[in-house]
C-alpha cells in the first residue's frame, strides 16, 4: 500500500513509518517540525528512513492546505494515519487555543486533503485522555467520554467526533485508535519516563506530583505499532465503518513503581521532590482491551519491566543515560 502519515518524524510516527517500509509498504511523511522539542531530535528519528527508497518526507503543517496537496498530490494514498497533534495534558493548560487550532483545526484539513484526493480510509491517533470525569477504569470504548479534565483530551474527542461526521456525511472509513501513555525508544524527552531518566542519571532530583499512588497504563512502543498495523490491515468489509480500538498495556504501574523501575535499570537511588498535585490528571488510567483483542487480534507483549530495560538500554547508546 501507499500509506500517508501525519506526523511521520515524531516518536510513535517514525516507528509505524520503519515499520510499515520494513514489509514493503511505501510511506509519504508530512511533518513540521515543530519546536516544542529540537529538530535535531526528530532528524535522528528519521535517520534510518532518510534515503530510503520506500519513504518521502514532506515538510510543512497540517493547517496548511499546500502543504497537504504536496503530501496528497503526486500519489492518492490508499490509507491515512493522521498522528500529527500537540501532544501532553499540561502544556495544553498554559495554551488551549493553539491546541485546538493545531489539533481540531488541523485533523479537519487533514480530512478535507482526504476527501478531496478520495482516500476512503483513515485511522487517527486519539488517546486514553479522553477518558474524563465519566468513565472508571477498566476504560471501555463505549464510555460516553464527556468530561474531559484538560484541553487536550478535549481537542482529541473533538477529533474522534469529526472523523464520525466525517464518516457520516463521506463515507470515511474510520479507525480511531486510544492510546494509552506509550514509551519506549524516542519518547519525547518532555515526557515522564524520559525525562525522570535523565534527571535519574545524572543524579539530580525528580519532582513527582501528588502522593505517588497515581498509576498509567503505560504501553511500550512495538505494541502500539502491533495494534496501528493491525488496524491499517484490518478487513473492514465493503461498507465503510467508524470503529474506537483502545491500544494499551492493560496493566497499571504507579507513580512510585515506575521511579523504582527506573532507578533500577539505572543503576541509581533516585532523590525525590514532592509537589502538589496538578489540574488535568486523571489518578489512574487502563485499558479494556476486549474489542482490539477480537477485531485485531491485539495483545501487548512487552512487560513493564523489559520495556523500561530497553528504553535505558537506547537513552545510554544515544548519550541521554550518563550523568
Amino acid at each position: 500500500m501507499l500509506i500517508l502519515i501525519t506526523g511521520a518524524a515524531g516518536f510513535i510516527g517514525s516507528h509505524l513509518a520503519e515499520r510499515l517500509c520494513a514489509r514493503g509498504d511505501e510511506v509519504v511523511g508530512i511533518d513540521n517540525f515543530d519546536p516544542f522539542y529540537g529538530r535535531a531530535v526528530k532528524e535522528a528519528n528519521l535517520a534510518a528512513l532518510r534515503g530510503g527508497p520506500r519513504f518521502s518526507l514532506v515538510e510543512g503543517d497540517i493547517r496548511d492546505a499546500a502543504a497537504l496537496e504536496r503530501a496528497f498530490a503526486p500519489r492518492r494514498p490508499d490509507l491515512v494515519v493522521h498522528l500529527a497533534a500537540l501532544a501532553g495534558v499540561r502544556p495544553s493548560l498554559a495554551d488551549p487555543a493553539r491546541y485546538a487550532d493545531v489539533n481540531v483545526t488541523g485533523t479537519q484539513r487533514v480530512i478535507d486533503a482526504a476527501a478531496a484526493h478520495g482516500v476512503r480510509r483513515l485511522v487517527f491517533a486519539s488517546s486514553s485522555s479522553v477518558y474524563g470525569l465519566d468513565s472508571r477504569p477498566p476504560f471501555k470504548e463505549s464510555d460516553p467520554c464527556l468530561k474531559p479534565v484538560s484541553p487536550y483530551a478535549s481537542t482529541k474527542r473533538a477529533g474522534e467526533l469529526l472523523l464520525f461526521t466525517a464518516h457520516h456525511l463521506n463515507a470515511l472509513d474510520v479507525t480511531c485508535l486510544r492510546f494509552f501513555t506509550v514509551f519506549g525508544p524516542r519518547q519525547r524527552p518532555d515526557l515522564a519516563i524520559h525525562k525522570f531518566a535523565r534527571l535519574i542519571a545524572a543524579g539530580q532530583p525528580i519532582e513527582l506530583y501528588g502522593d505517588g499512588s497515581s498509576s498509567r497504563d503505560y504501553t511500550f512502543i512495538d505494541d502500539i505499532v502491533d495494534g496501528v498495523v493491525a488496524a491499517i490491515d484490518e478487513a473492514t468489509g465493503a461498507a465503510p465503518g467508524y470503529r474506537i480500538y483502545n491500544l494499551g498495556g492493560s496493566r497499571t504501574t504507579t507513580l512510585l513503581q515506575l521511579v523504582d523501575l527506573l532507578g533500577k535499570a539505572l543503576g541509581k537511588t533516585p532523590h525525590v521532590e514532592w509537589r502538589p498535585e496538578q489540574p488535568g490528571d486523571m489518578q489512574r488510567t487502563l485499558a479494556d482491551l476486549t474489542l482490539p483483542t477480537r477485531a485485531l487480534s491485539y495483545a501487548p507483549r512487552v512487560s513493564m519491566e523489559d520495556g523500561i530495560r530497553r528504553f535505558v538500554e537506547w537513552l545510554d547508546r544515544v548519550g541521554g543515560g550518563t550523568a
